[in-house]
Protein backbone atom coordinates (compact mmCIF):
# COMPACT_ATOMS: atom_id res chain seq x y z
CA UNK A 1 0.00 0.00 0.00
CA UNK A 2 1.42 3.37 -1.08
CA UNK A 3 1.07 6.03 1.63
CA UNK A 4 2.37 8.87 -0.58
CA UNK A 5 3.14 9.26 -4.24
CA UNK A 6 4.05 11.82 -6.90
CA UNK A 7 1.08 12.47 -9.20
CA UNK A 8 1.52 12.53 -12.95
CA UNK A 9 0.04 15.49 -14.84
CA UNK A 10 -3.57 14.82 -15.91
CA UNK A 11 -2.57 15.45 -19.51
CA UNK A 12 0.45 16.26 -21.63
CA UNK A 13 -1.27 17.95 -24.57
CA UNK A 14 -3.57 20.98 -24.65
CA UNK A 15 -5.37 22.39 -27.66
CA UNK A 16 -5.50 25.99 -28.79
CA UNK A 17 -8.30 25.50 -31.25
CA UNK A 18 -6.98 22.87 -33.65
CA UNK A 19 -3.35 23.47 -32.62
CA UNK A 20 -1.88 20.99 -30.10
CA UNK A 21 0.35 22.47 -27.39
CA UNK A 22 2.60 19.64 -26.24
CA UNK A 23 4.38 19.77 -22.90
CA UNK A 24 7.16 17.52 -24.23
CA UNK A 25 7.99 20.05 -26.95
CA UNK A 26 7.78 22.98 -24.51
CA UNK A 27 10.27 21.28 -22.18
CA UNK A 28 12.72 20.76 -25.04
CA UNK A 29 12.34 24.38 -26.16
CA UNK A 30 12.89 25.63 -22.60
CA UNK A 31 16.02 23.50 -22.33
CA UNK A 32 17.38 24.91 -25.59
CA UNK A 33 16.76 28.51 -24.51
CA UNK A 34 18.51 28.00 -21.17
CA UNK A 35 21.40 26.17 -22.85
CA UNK A 36 21.97 29.00 -25.37
CA UNK A 37 21.87 31.64 -22.63
CA UNK A 38 24.35 29.79 -20.41
CA UNK A 39 26.67 28.87 -23.27
CA UNK A 40 26.86 32.51 -24.40
CA UNK A 41 28.03 33.53 -20.94
CA UNK A 42 30.53 30.70 -20.62
CA UNK A 43 31.97 31.05 -24.13
CA UNK A 44 32.34 34.82 -23.69
CA UNK A 45 34.12 34.23 -20.38
CA UNK A 46 36.65 32.09 -22.23
CA UNK A 47 37.29 34.84 -24.76
CA UNK A 48 34.95 33.77 -27.53
CA UNK A 49 32.40 35.85 -29.37
CA UNK A 50 28.99 35.04 -27.83
CA UNK A 51 27.30 35.67 -31.18
CA UNK A 52 29.01 32.51 -32.46
CA UNK A 53 26.88 30.55 -29.98
CA UNK A 54 23.74 31.64 -31.81
CA UNK A 55 25.25 30.46 -35.10
CA UNK A 56 26.06 27.14 -33.46
CA UNK A 57 22.53 26.82 -32.09
CA UNK A 58 21.04 27.40 -35.54
CA UNK A 59 22.86 24.36 -36.93
CA UNK A 60 23.01 22.22 -33.77
CA UNK A 61 19.35 22.28 -32.75
CA UNK A 62 17.81 20.87 -35.96
CA UNK A 63 20.71 18.46 -36.45
CA UNK A 64 20.46 17.34 -32.83
CA UNK A 65 16.71 16.76 -33.04
CA UNK A 66 17.10 14.75 -36.24
CA UNK A 67 20.01 12.77 -34.80
CA UNK A 68 18.18 12.15 -31.54
CA UNK A 69 15.11 10.87 -33.34
CA UNK A 70 17.16 8.65 -35.66
CA UNK A 71 18.93 7.07 -32.69
CA UNK A 72 15.62 6.45 -30.92
CA UNK A 73 13.96 4.93 -33.98
CA UNK A 74 16.96 2.71 -34.75
CA UNK A 75 17.44 1.45 -31.20
CA UNK A 76 13.69 1.05 -30.54
CA UNK A 77 12.74 0.00 -34.05
CA UNK A 78 10.34 -2.67 -32.77
CA UNK A 79 7.96 0.13 -31.74
CA UNK A 80 7.62 1.37 -35.30
CA UNK A 81 8.34 -1.53 -37.65
CA UNK A 82 6.32 -4.49 -36.41
CA UNK A 83 3.30 -6.30 -37.87
CA UNK A 84 0.82 -4.10 -35.99
CA UNK A 85 2.86 -0.88 -36.05
CA UNK A 86 2.47 2.20 -38.20
CA UNK A 87 5.90 3.25 -39.56
CA UNK A 88 4.63 6.82 -39.91
CA UNK A 89 4.74 7.05 -36.10
CA UNK A 90 8.52 7.16 -36.42
CA UNK A 91 8.13 10.73 -37.65
CA UNK A 92 5.91 11.84 -34.77
CA UNK A 93 8.62 13.37 -32.65
CA UNK A 94 6.14 15.29 -30.50
CA UNK A 95 4.91 11.98 -29.05
CA UNK A 96 8.28 11.57 -27.35
CA UNK A 97 11.42 9.66 -28.16
CA UNK A 98 14.81 11.35 -28.57
CA UNK A 99 18.11 9.55 -28.04
CA UNK A 100 20.71 11.81 -26.48
CA UNK A 101 23.60 10.10 -28.23
CA UNK A 102 22.14 10.67 -31.67
CA UNK A 103 21.51 14.29 -30.72
CA UNK A 104 25.06 14.83 -29.43
CA UNK A 105 26.71 13.07 -32.38
CA UNK A 106 24.78 14.74 -35.22
CA UNK A 107 24.50 18.08 -33.43
CA UNK A 108 28.20 17.97 -32.57
CA UNK A 109 29.11 17.12 -36.16
CA UNK A 110 27.12 20.10 -37.43
CA UNK A 111 28.86 22.43 -34.96
CA UNK A 112 32.28 20.97 -35.82
CA UNK A 113 31.68 21.75 -39.49
CA UNK A 114 30.57 25.27 -38.59
CA UNK A 115 33.69 25.93 -36.50
CA UNK A 116 35.90 24.51 -39.24
CA UNK A 117 34.32 26.91 -41.72
CA UNK A 118 34.82 29.78 -39.26
CA UNK A 119 38.38 28.59 -38.59
CA UNK A 120 37.83 28.54 -34.84
CA UNK A 121 38.98 25.85 -32.37
CA UNK A 122 36.12 23.60 -31.32
CA UNK A 123 37.41 22.57 -27.87
CA UNK A 124 36.73 25.91 -26.05
CA UNK A 125 33.17 25.91 -27.32
CA UNK A 126 32.72 22.25 -26.34
CA UNK A 127 33.89 23.06 -22.81
CA UNK A 128 31.57 26.08 -22.65
CA UNK A 129 28.51 24.15 -23.85
CA UNK A 130 29.00 20.96 -21.80
CA UNK A 131 27.29 22.12 -18.57
CA UNK A 132 24.56 23.76 -20.64
CA UNK A 133 23.82 20.51 -22.45
CA UNK A 134 23.29 18.48 -19.30
CA UNK A 135 21.19 21.26 -17.77
CA UNK A 136 19.04 21.24 -20.91
CA UNK A 137 18.76 17.46 -20.62
CA UNK A 138 17.44 17.84 -17.07
CA UNK A 139 14.81 20.33 -18.23
CA UNK A 140 13.88 18.20 -21.23
CA UNK A 141 13.36 15.12 -19.03
CA UNK A 142 10.31 16.82 -17.55
CA UNK A 143 8.64 16.04 -20.86
CA UNK A 144 8.74 12.34 -19.95
CA UNK A 145 6.73 13.16 -16.83
CA UNK A 146 4.00 14.79 -18.89
CA UNK A 147 4.05 11.89 -21.36
CA UNK A 148 3.98 9.24 -18.60
CA UNK A 149 6.92 7.40 -20.15
CA UNK A 150 10.35 5.98 -19.36
CA UNK A 151 9.48 4.94 -15.83
CA UNK A 152 10.73 2.05 -13.72
CA UNK A 153 9.23 -0.97 -12.01
CA UNK A 154 6.23 -0.82 -9.71
CA UNK A 155 7.02 0.27 -6.16
CA UNK A 156 5.38 1.65 -3.02
CA UNK A 157 8.20 3.94 -1.90
CA UNK A 158 7.03 7.44 -0.77
CA UNK A 159 8.36 9.03 -3.96
CA UNK A 160 6.62 6.55 -6.28
CA UNK A 161 5.04 8.02 -9.41
CA UNK A 162 1.35 7.51 -10.14
CA UNK A 163 0.59 6.46 -13.71
CA UNK A 164 -2.99 7.25 -14.73
CA UNK A 165 -5.32 5.88 -17.33
CA UNK A 166 -5.67 8.51 -20.03
CA UNK A 167 -8.41 8.42 -22.64
CA UNK A 168 -9.37 10.51 -25.66
CA UNK A 169 -12.76 12.08 -26.35
CA UNK A 170 -14.06 8.75 -27.62
CA UNK A 171 -13.04 6.97 -24.42
CA UNK A 172 -10.18 5.10 -26.07
CA UNK A 173 -6.88 4.61 -24.25
CA UNK A 174 -4.49 7.43 -25.22
CA UNK A 175 -1.44 7.49 -22.89
CA UNK A 176 0.18 10.56 -24.47
CA UNK A 177 -2.60 12.67 -25.97
CA UNK A 178 -5.47 11.70 -23.67
CA UNK A 179 -6.78 13.12 -20.40
CA UNK A 180 -6.55 11.30 -17.07
CA UNK A 181 -9.62 9.48 -15.75
CA UNK A 182 -8.20 9.75 -12.23
CA UNK A 183 -7.76 5.99 -12.04
CA UNK A 184 -4.24 4.92 -11.08
CA UNK A 185 -2.80 2.15 -13.26
CA UNK A 186 0.33 1.67 -11.15
CA UNK A 187 2.82 3.43 -8.88
CA UNK A 188 6.33 3.17 -10.27
CA UNK A 189 9.92 4.35 -9.84
CA UNK A 190 10.18 7.83 -11.46
CA UNK A 191 13.37 7.13 -13.38
CA UNK A 192 12.95 10.39 -15.27
CA UNK A 193 13.24 12.17 -11.90
CA UNK A 194 16.32 10.16 -10.96
CA UNK A 195 17.95 11.25 -14.19
CA UNK A 196 16.95 14.89 -13.65
CA UNK A 197 18.56 14.89 -10.21
CA UNK A 198 21.68 13.14 -11.50
CA UNK A 199 21.99 15.61 -14.39
CA UNK A 200 21.70 18.55 -12.01
CA UNK A 201 24.41 17.03 -9.82
CA UNK A 202 26.72 16.60 -12.83
CA UNK A 203 25.92 20.16 -13.92
CA UNK A 204 26.97 21.53 -10.53
CA UNK A 205 30.11 19.38 -10.58
CA UNK A 206 31.13 20.62 -14.03
CA UNK A 207 30.68 24.26 -13.04
CA UNK A 208 32.69 23.78 -9.85
CA UNK A 209 35.51 21.75 -11.40
CA UNK A 210 35.83 24.14 -14.33
CA UNK A 211 36.12 27.13 -12.00
CA UNK A 212 38.43 25.40 -9.55
CA UNK A 213 40.86 23.87 -12.04
CA UNK A 214 40.29 26.13 -15.10
CA UNK A 215 40.05 23.21 -17.46
CA UNK A 216 40.12 23.48 -21.22
CA UNK A 217 41.08 21.67 -24.43
CA UNK A 218 37.84 19.63 -24.33
CA UNK A 219 38.29 18.17 -20.84
CA UNK A 220 35.05 19.67 -19.48
CA UNK A 221 33.12 18.09 -22.33
CA UNK A 222 34.81 14.72 -21.75
CA UNK A 223 33.93 14.98 -18.06
CA UNK A 224 30.32 15.74 -18.98
CA UNK A 225 30.14 12.62 -21.14
CA UNK A 226 31.68 10.47 -18.42
CA UNK A 227 29.40 11.88 -15.73
CA UNK A 228 26.22 11.52 -17.74
CA UNK A 229 26.92 7.98 -18.88
CA UNK A 230 27.81 6.88 -15.35
CA UNK A 231 24.36 7.92 -14.16
CA UNK A 232 22.56 6.67 -17.26
CA UNK A 233 24.15 3.23 -16.78
CA UNK A 234 22.50 2.58 -13.41
CA UNK A 235 19.26 4.44 -14.17
CA UNK A 236 18.79 2.39 -17.34
CA UNK A 237 18.80 -0.77 -15.22
CA UNK A 238 15.64 0.45 -13.47
CA UNK A 239 13.56 1.10 -16.57
CA UNK A 240 10.93 -1.42 -17.61
CA UNK A 241 9.84 0.00 -20.97
CA UNK A 242 10.50 -2.11 -24.02
CA UNK A 243 14.02 -1.77 -25.41
CA UNK A 244 16.40 -3.40 -27.86
CA UNK A 245 18.59 -5.95 -26.08
CA UNK A 246 22.25 -6.62 -26.97
CA UNK A 247 24.21 -9.36 -25.16
CA UNK A 248 21.37 -9.54 -22.65
CA UNK A 249 21.61 -5.81 -21.83
CA UNK A 250 19.46 -2.86 -22.82
CA UNK A 251 21.23 -1.14 -25.71
CA UNK A 252 21.47 2.17 -23.83
CA UNK A 253 23.13 0.37 -20.92
CA UNK A 254 25.77 -1.06 -23.24
CA UNK A 255 26.28 2.25 -25.04
CA UNK A 256 26.65 4.07 -21.71
CA UNK A 257 29.34 1.65 -20.52
CA UNK A 258 31.35 1.90 -23.74
CA UNK A 259 31.06 5.69 -24.00
CA UNK A 260 31.93 6.13 -20.31
CA UNK A 261 35.17 4.17 -20.75
CA UNK A 262 36.04 6.15 -23.88
CA UNK A 263 35.30 9.48 -22.18
CA UNK A 264 37.53 8.67 -19.20
CA UNK A 265 40.41 7.72 -21.49
CA UNK A 266 39.99 10.88 -23.57
CA UNK A 267 39.82 13.02 -20.41
CA UNK A 268 43.12 11.59 -19.17
CA UNK A 269 44.82 12.10 -22.54
CA UNK A 270 43.71 15.66 -23.19
CA UNK A 271 46.01 18.57 -22.42
CA UNK A 272 45.63 20.25 -19.03
CA UNK A 273 45.08 23.97 -18.58
CA UNK A 274 42.82 26.36 -20.43
CA UNK A 275 43.20 28.15 -23.74
CA UNK A 276 43.97 31.86 -23.64
CA UNK A 277 41.37 34.26 -25.10
CA UNK A 278 43.64 34.85 -28.09
CA UNK A 279 43.64 31.10 -28.78
CA UNK A 280 39.85 30.81 -28.45
CA UNK A 281 39.09 33.53 -31.04
CA UNK A 282 42.07 35.67 -32.18
CA UNK A 283 39.98 38.14 -34.21
CA UNK A 284 37.49 38.69 -31.40
CA UNK A 285 40.32 39.09 -28.88
CA UNK A 286 41.98 41.71 -31.05
CA UNK A 287 38.72 43.66 -31.33
CA UNK A 288 38.30 43.64 -27.56
CA UNK A 289 41.93 44.67 -27.06
CA UNK A 290 41.46 47.62 -29.40
CA UNK A 291 38.33 48.72 -27.55
CA UNK A 292 35.93 48.02 -30.41
CA UNK A 293 32.34 47.07 -29.47
CA UNK A 294 31.98 43.32 -29.72
CA UNK A 295 28.23 42.95 -29.31
CA UNK A 296 26.40 40.90 -26.73
CA UNK A 297 27.97 40.68 -23.29
CA UNK A 298 31.44 39.70 -24.47
CA UNK A 299 33.32 42.63 -22.92
CA UNK A 300 31.67 42.33 -19.52
CA UNK A 301 32.19 38.58 -19.38
CA UNK A 302 35.76 38.60 -20.64
CA UNK A 303 36.87 41.45 -18.42
CA UNK A 304 35.22 40.04 -15.28
CA UNK A 305 37.61 38.93 -12.54
CA UNK A 306 38.21 35.24 -11.94
CA UNK A 307 35.42 33.70 -9.91
CA UNK A 308 32.87 36.33 -11.07
CA UNK A 309 32.43 35.27 -14.68
CA UNK A 310 29.82 32.56 -14.09
CA UNK A 311 27.24 33.60 -11.55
Amino acid sequence: MTLAAIPSPPQGVWYLGPIPIRAYALCIIAGIIVAVWLTRRRYAARGGNPEVVLDAAIVAVPAGIIGGRLYHVITDNQKYFCSGCNPVDALKITNGGLGIWGAVILGGLAVAILFRVKKLPLAPFADAVAPAIILAQAIGRLGNWFNQELYGAETNVPWALEIYYRVDDAGRLAPVTGVSTGEVMATVHPTFLYEILWNLLVFALLIWVDRRYRMGHGRVFALYVAGYTLGRFWIEQMRVDEATMVFGLRINTLVSAVVFAAAVIVFLLLKKGRETPSEVDPAHHDRLASGEPAGGDAVAETDAPRGATER
